[in-house]
């Protein structure tokens, strides 16, 4: 079973990232890490430590589009690191409806709530390509 310090000491460490597009990639693999994690605690019968797996995912999502944020590039102009983090999200918000699915249905809602989150970021990001807004 895995233990949620390293993972968490992992999210401290993008945070320190000064480069803000590669704050946003590390975020978004430690999201991917998070939930591959949380699936795994879930099998092992740790709901605790699931919960808390899937709020950092939550957490690095959020991260990664704040970074790309803060960078004040147009999306439009340097769509790179947007459309990255917006094809990354996608694909994380189909993963976590998968792991609900798998789920007991009364812990569904644990899950359900960092999907709607994540799908939010990933809508807000697909936006900003679209439109040339940031947020």
């Amino acid at each position: 079973m895995f233990a949620c310090t390293p993972l968490l000491a992992d999210l401290a460490q993008v945070r320190a990232e000064p480069n803000l597009e590669k704050r946003s990639k590390a975020a978004l693999d430690n999201a991917e890490r998070s939930l591959k994690a949380s699936r795994q605690a879930y099998e092992g019968g740790d709901l605790k430590l699931t919960a808390e797996l899937l709020d950092e995912l939550q957490q690095s999502v959020l991260l990664a589009e704040k970074s790309l944020a803060e960078t004040g590039k147009n999306p439009i102009k340097s769509p790179r690191h947007f459309k990255d983090a917006e094809k990354k999200t996608g694909d994380l918000v189909r993963r976590i409806e998968a792991f609900s699915r798998d789920m007991n249905f009364a812990d569904r809602p644990m899950a359900d709530k960092v999907r709607e989150e994540v799908q939010e970021a990933h809508d807000r990001l697909l936006q900003g390509i679209m439109t040339g807004k940031k947020k």
